[in-house]
């Protein structure tokens, strides 16, 4: 194991990013609901405003990790 490349940076960066995100979140339901199978009413609302581009930015950084996490995993093989 040796230093940190580039490519490794950049993935530290995004998950620093993707967990201040997730954290800036509000929570829609409790704990107890969750594994019980019914549904929230919560659930049922549309997104507004801040919550609705939070969300966006969780779904892009989620995806934009999971790619450079392949890509540092493989990068280093070529």
């Amino acid at each position: 194991m040796g230093a940190m490349h580039w490519y490794d940076y950049i993935l530290l960066l995004i998950s620093l990013a993707l967990t201040l995100i997730i954290v800036l979140q509000n929570s829609k339901d409790d704990a107890s609901s969750a594994f019980s199978g019914a549904k929230s009413e919560m659930a049922k609302q549309k997104q507004r405003g801040a919550e609705k581009v939070i969300n966006q930015i969780t779904t892009i950084l989620s995806i934009v990790f999971f790619v450079v996490a392949i890509v540092v995993v493989v990068l280093p093989k070529l």
